[in-house]
């Protein structure tokens, strides 16, 4: 999509028409919009990296307990769904979200709950390509009564604190202690269950915190600022 406030001078390109941009200005603007697509072109190459990627391995079909699809009707029943059941068709990839709560996080992730805040606003756009659920190891009640403090009334809310499904996927280790995630799974027409793609926070020893940043808009936002995200971090209320 172009801008139609976008005009090209030479090679140079301006997106806005302010008469007093310096010339040190517009110089520097154009090395980042150059950088800016650079960085465009990277992302794609690794997503489409991603994309190819072999089949992945088959797991379990793991046991998730829910509540009724309306926030506002209580907590029970309660059911069993399967992995496998969650696939609302054959052709449609599996988009799960590790909510840290439950187990040794006692209270809900603030960072969670900003991610799945949005989320919420636009899971029925999710919806149109592929199924999306919110996982946690926390208790159904507790995991729904703060849904219903957030306002997620377009979200599907499992329990998972009796399988090894989050330990299994690497949100969760062998003390119940809870990390963000998100993972991709696939089904094979046979029915097979198969793990395509997890994202994780942590990507090495000196990146623990960024490495599913892009999945949430405000830290994209807060890095087109002058003081850039800095050592802010959201909390439960404000």
């Amino acid at each position: 999509m172009t801008s139609g406030a976008a005009t090209q001078e030479g090679a140079m390109m301006r997106h806005t028409r302010l008469p007093g941009e310096s010339a040190e200005y517009l110089a520097a603007r154009e090395e980042l919009r150059l950088a800016e697509i650079d960085l465009m072109r990277q992302r794609e190459k690794v997503a489409a990296r991603r994309r190819a990627l072999p089949p992945g391995p088959p797991v379990d079909d793991y046991v998730f307990v829910e509540g009724p699809a309306d926030l506002d009707a209580g907590d029970t029943p309660v059911r069993e769904t399967t992995l496998s059941e969650l696939f609302t068709a054959p052709d449609r990839p599996l988009i799960v979200y590790h909510f840290m709560y439950g187990k040794l996080q006692t209270d809900p992730c603030p960072m969670c709950t900003l991610w799945t805040d949005g989320y919420n606003g636009v899971a029925h756009h999710i919806a149109r390509n592929a199924d999306f659920v919110i996982a946690a190891a926390a208790d159904l009640p507790a995991l729904r009564q703060h849904a219903r403090n957030r306002g997620w009334s377009r979200l599907r809310l499992l329990s998972c604190g009796d399988s090894s499904f989050k330990y299994d996927l690497g949100s969760e280790d062998e003390d119940g202690e809870q990390d963000s995630t998100l993972s991709v799974f696939t089904r094979d027409d046979d029915g097979t269950v198969r793990h395509f793609y997890s994202a994780h926070p942590r990507m090495a020893e000196d990146i623990k915190e960024r490495g599913i940043d892009l999945l949430s808009p405000v830290w994209q936002m807060l890095d087109l600022t002058p003081g850039g995200r800095g050592d802010w971090y959201p909390r439960l209320d404000y």
